[in-house]
This record gives structure tokens, sequence and C-alpha cells, in this order.
């Protein structure tokens, strides 16, 4: 019975964010490209949870975008369409920055914890009594099936948007190493050209005064 109610309190909070912020449905294709619209996109670690304060700190591990460079973000509780991390886990956070340089992350935003319900692991199968009615215990395990199904797809979009960001990562970087290439092969031409109208003012210069030389000695 605790499955069904856990199942139902997550619907519930999925339909709360979804109401609150009118929040779209993100397919698993296009959540690394929405989260990407955010100042700041990276993956890391909850290392730190105050539930009374509702203040969370995250250790980056590996930054995607935005301009920052500690390796500890503090995130603030904004309002109703704020996420909250529970546990100290892995998580991939798309967020905007506040004033004070903390961040607030969306529920309405594809970031997400490791975990789908917040636990350490997936829980274990349910006690079937041999009291139970039949339609009980199918009811029941398929409960805990449910939750199994929504903890590998959780999983599966969780793998699958860091592959994408780092992906976009590597784009990144190599676009950066071309243009810096480019700009120093701009640079390199620019110093040649200018080189060689210094050279060639040099040349007509010695040459002036040759034959200035040479009309003088006549």
């Amino acid at each position: 019975m605790k499955f069904r109610y856990a199942l139902l309190f997550t619907f519930l909070l999925i339909f709360n964010y979804s109401y609150s912020c009118e929040c779209k449905p993100i397919e698993r294709e296009n959540m690394a490209e929405v989260g990407l619209k955010y100042e700041i996109a990276f993956y890391g670690e909850v290392i730190k949870v105050d539930s009374i304060k509702r203040i969370y700190t995250f250790r980056i591990i590996e930054l995607f975008k935005g301009n920052y460079n500690s390796r500890f973000i503090t995130q603030k509780y904004s309002g109703n369409c704020s996420v909250t991390p529970s546990l100290k886990e892995l998580w991939i956070v798309y967020a905007k920055f506040n004033d004070d340089k903390t961040i607030e992350v969306s529920g309405c935003s594809p970031s997400a914890g490791l975990k789908l319900y917040g636990s350490n692991s997936i829980p274990p199968p349910p006690e079937i009594k041999n009291s139970q009615k039949i339609e009980d215990q199918i009811r029941t395990l398929s409960f805990y099936a449910w939750d199994l199904k929504l903890e590998n797809r959780n999983l599966q979009d969780w793998i699958y948007q860091l592959e994408k960001l780092r992906i976009y990562k590597k784009a990144q970087k190599e676009n950066s190493d071309k243009e810096k290439t480019e700009t120093k092969l701009e640079t390199y031409s620019q110093y040649i050209i200018i080189s060689l109208i210094v050279n060639i003012v040099l040349f007509l210069s010695l040459l002036l005064v040759l034959l200035k030389k040479k009309k003088f000695s006549k």
C-alpha cells in the first residue's frame, strides 16, 4: 500500500509543478537543449541540505554552461515552482542566477536527481502475505513494477542528458579552439602584411636615397 501512496504523491507533486508553473512536458531528446537555455548547467553532487532554511549546496563536478569559477554553488528555495533536493545525491542542474550569485532551479526545467524518489536505492519488493487475496497480491506487485518502470525511465533520461551535455561541451570546446586558431592565423597574416608593407617602404626609401646620390654625383 505504501507504494501506492508514494506513486500518488509523485503524481500530485508533478501535477502541482505543472499547474502552478504551467510546465510543458519535455521529451527525452529535447531535455538537454531546453536545459541549456538557462544561465548555468552542471552535473554535481548535493553535499549540504538545510531543509529548515531551504538552502542546498552543490559541488560542481562538471560545468557545461555558465560563467562560474567556484567548485561549490548554493541553491535557495524561491517558491512553489522550485525544485529542491531532499538527499545528498548526484544531480543534473539547469538554473538561473539570483542577484547574490545563488541559483534558482525551476520545476519546469529538466533538472533531475539520479534517483526518482530521492531514495538511496530502489525500494525492496513488497512483502506478500499468505492471507492476502490474489487480486491484492497482483495489485501490490503491479504498483511495485510501476515504481521500477519509473525509476528505470528516470535513470535512462538522466544518463541520456549527461551524454548530450558532454557532447555539447566537446563541441563548444572544439568551436572555441577553432576560433582561437583562426584568430591566431588572422593575427599572423596581419603581421605578415604589415611587415611586407614596412619592407616595401624601406626598400623604396633606400632606392630613392640611392637615386638622389647618383644624381648629385653627376
